[in-house]
């Protein structure tokens, strides 16, 4: 019998792997991390049409930073996942720290799915934004607002939650990531980890990145002119923020 503490989540009969399904394209899943993914996203992350956007990962990509990043999204996978287990008997449902699928993927015909990109949910980290607007934060006040989101407990609707993510460019514009958003959005983050408040960013350009999160219902709160030089040159950066209190729940929402 399948664990009632996985909900909303299915289960691969083949292979026991959690997934969780998109609300409209029914062939596209969230799942866990595998180790077999690396060499994808060593490609993907080479791609100027990809990285160009993201601030992160460095240039070129190489196998040693793969292997790292899968060690970090890993682990909380896992770690989530070994949490549910050990609350199958509770009667309900548990409220957890992290999201344990995320590794967006199409699943062919044949039952064989294909790996098409990344999204992540994490706890914002960026002391600058963190800090209230007009407050010229130093490194240690930056800290401190930092530490303070990382430290609430689990569930607690204080939390500032952030998004990466990235698909692959053989499928951008389809409404894939709006809807792998949305999917994250309502069917886990809000009623499995409490999510009540998020905060995200994109650089001016990513006109792509900004309408998904249009689509769902953020807002463009500001534009922090010359926030850093990535990948050679100084980028502007549009922050984004989304609010329990305020969003409409799309249909099928509970």
């Amino acid at each position: 019998m399948a664990n009632p503490q996985l909900h909303p989540l299915e289960v691969n009969p083949r292979t026991g792997e959690p997934f969780l399904r998109l609300r409209k394209h029914k062939n596209v899943i969230l799942t866990p991390p595998r180790s077999s993914d690396i060499p994808e996203n060593i490609r993907y992350l080479n791609d100027p049409h990809v990285n160009d956007m993201l601030s992160g990962p460095p240039v070129p990509y190489l196998l040693e930073h793969a292997e790292a990043w899968y060690k970090v999204i890993s682990t909380p996978s896992e770690e989530t996942l070994a949490a549910i287990e050990a609350a199958r008997d509770m009667p309900d449902l548990i409220t957890v720290r992290h999201c344990p699928v995320r590794v967006i993927r199409e699943v062919k015909e044949d039952g064989e799915d294909v790996f098409l990109g990344d999204i992540g949910l994490l706890r914002f980290d960026e002391g600058r934004l963190l800090a209230p607007d007009g407050l010229q934060a130093d490194d240690e006040q930056k800290a401190k607002y930092v530490n303070a989101n990382i430290e609430r407990p689990v569930g607690d609707p204080e939390i500032v939650w952030s998004i990466g993510d990235y698909l692959a460019p053989s499928h951008h514009g389809r409404g894939i990531m709006t809807d792998v958003l949305e999917t994250l959005l309502w069917d886990w983050a809000v009623p499995r980890m409490g999510v009540r408040r998020i905060c995200a960013s994109a650089f001016e350009g990513n006109h792509g990145s900004i309408r998904v999160f249009e689509r769902n219902g953020f807002t463009v709160t500001k534009t922090v002119e010359n926030w850093a030089v990535v990948k050679g040159r100084m980028r502007n950066l549009h922050v984004v923020e989304w609010d329990y209190s305020t969003a409409v729940p799309p249909s099928g929402s509970s």
